[in-house]
């Protein structure tokens, strides 16, 4: 999606009162619930530094431990793959599915797959993918992308959802009552899961000490695409590794608490390879993608690196005055809200999504409420400031908000600033004459669209002190 359209999709959300209404109820329940659990500030403050401190350490020590937790996965059986784009990713993907004949895949929720377009890519090579997800088989349904990255239908209320599968699914009745939807979505994903060649997940955090994959869900749909499929391929971002097993109680209490507002989740799932002699389920084959998609850029440079300590709770979104009115399908890229803001224009490029990092009111709230305490605000300041430098090879697309006729108004700005003989006439006039500037000249309009018209006082700074005998220096 291109920046100009976020502008418009952004307009046209605006618009919407039932899609306000679906996000601002959704958004009040998750707000008050987080904040019951987080009731006690020396929990969440000590909690919180626990958690940042072992992301921080992490990505400290971040190629060292990728190597760990690929030899200690390689010991248990599991086949692991380095894809440094999502191409390589989604045919590392259909190779493996290829090789077994799969023609129906199951598949977890997984932000990742979401970069990759992996939906679309496997149906283009004929191969049936079914989300597992209630909220994700709903969007699905619907041929949409996820509108938030835990609650993905979060932008429909229920009886958009009872319309929905009453026109989708074969032989459904209308109803509106949730327990009959849920039954209805669980009928028709069970008879799939018996049929599955493969199963698809994500994985919320990688232990490199252990080769342990940790999966968070609270629908039971995670492990069944893990253990019936005769075959499940795991995919992850490259940030997504943590030292030791014992970093993962407090990353837990701070992303199901963050995220939902949930003591723990329904289900935690620690996957250490494929099924073993004696085991009962499991799958015969097992797969570790590990994506980088632009995230070694972002590494690379140490203030835009905490980008990646990213949970993927959602909290953010969750507080932001500007992500709470549009919703999801507004913004460009996988990932909305406060952390798609300084995550997309780093991997899609600040010549695609420029305008995402000033779509802030920069009030903080996503920074204070961050689990691992992401700097967010720091870093929407830092990707403007990369928009307009040319010079700079930090960010893909600097320089590319850079205007040739802002440059010289600036230039000129300094000049006269730096020049007494231009600065005195300059103030002179716009004291006298400020008030007549047009609503409509080219660089204010946009400006004052959204803004009060600027008030110029009657008489200068040095004027005034001259008036009361003081000294011009």
């Amino acid at each position: 999606m291109a920046t100009a359209e976020f502008r418009v999709s952004a307009r046209k959300a605006l618009a919407d009162p039932e899609l306000r209404a679906n996000f601002r109820r959704a958004m009040d329940g998750l707000m008050s619930r987080r904040a019951d659990l987080f009731a006690r500030a020396g929990d969440w403050a000590g909690l919180r530094a626990l958690g940042a401190a072992a992301r921080l350490r992490a990505l400290a020590r971040l190629p060292e431990l990728l190597e760990r937790l690929e030899a200690k996965l390689v010991e248990r059986g599991v086949r692991v793959h380095w894809a440094e784009t999502v191409e390589q990713g989604n045919a590392i993907v259909g190779d493996i599915l290829r090789r077994r004949g799969a023609r129906l895949v199951v598949k977890g929720k997984s932000m990742v797959s979401e970069e990759m377009h992996l939906n679309h890519f496997l149906e283009g090579e004929g191969i049936e993918v079914l989300e597992a997800d209630l909220g994700e088989y709903i969007i699905q349904l619907d041929h949409e992308t996820p509108s938030h990255i835990i609650m993905p239908a979060i932008h429909k209320n229920r009886r958009q959802i009872a319309k929905l599968f009453f026109e989708r699914i074969k032989g459904a009745r209308y109803s509106e009552e949730v327990d009959e939807l849920t039954a209805l979505a669980r009928a028709v994903l069970r008879e799939k899961f018996e049929r599955a060649d493969a199963g698809i997940s994500g994985v919320n955090f990688a232990v490199a000490e252990t080769g342990t994959l940790v999966l968070v869900e609270n629908e039971g749909n995670g492990r069944l695409c893990t253990t019936v499929p005769p075959v499940h391929i795991a995919l992850m971002g490259i940030e997504k590794v943590i030292e030791r097993l014992d970093q993962v109680p407090a990353l837990l209490a701070l992303l199901t608490r963050s995220a939902t507002g949930q003591p723990i989740t329904g289900y935690v799932n620690m996957i250490t390879g494929p099924r073993r002699a004696g085991e009962k389920d499991g799958p015969d084959e097992m797969h570790l993608v590990i994506l980088d998609n632009g995230r070694t850029r972002v590494y690379a440079d140490a203030e835009l690196r905490d980008v990646l300590r990213c949970i993927r709770c959602g909290a953010c979104m969750n507080h932001c005055p500007v992500y709470t009115r549009v919703g999801g399908h507004a913004y460009p890229g996988t990932y909305p809200g406060p952390i798609g803001k300084i995550l997309m224009p780093q991997m899609l490029g600040l010549e695609k999504v420029g305008d995402l990092p000033h779509a802030s009111a920069l009030c903080e709230a996503c920074t204070e409420i961050c689990p691992v305490a992401i700097p967010i605000g720091d870093i929407l300041v830092r990707l403007r400031r990369e928009g307009t430098r040319a010079d700079s090879r930090a960010v893909q697309g600097a320089g590319a908000r850079r205007s040739a006729f802002e440059s010289l108004v600036w230039s000129a700005w300094a000049a006269i600033y730096a020049t007494p003989v231009l600065y005195r006439p300059m103030v002179w006039t716009l004291t006298r004459l400020g008030g007549l500037l047009p609503r409509g000249l080219p660089g204010l309009r946009d400006w004052m669209r959204v803004r009060a018209r600027p008030r110029f006082a009657r008489r200068s700074l040095h004027e005034l002190a001259r008036r009361a005998g003081l000294p011009d220096a």
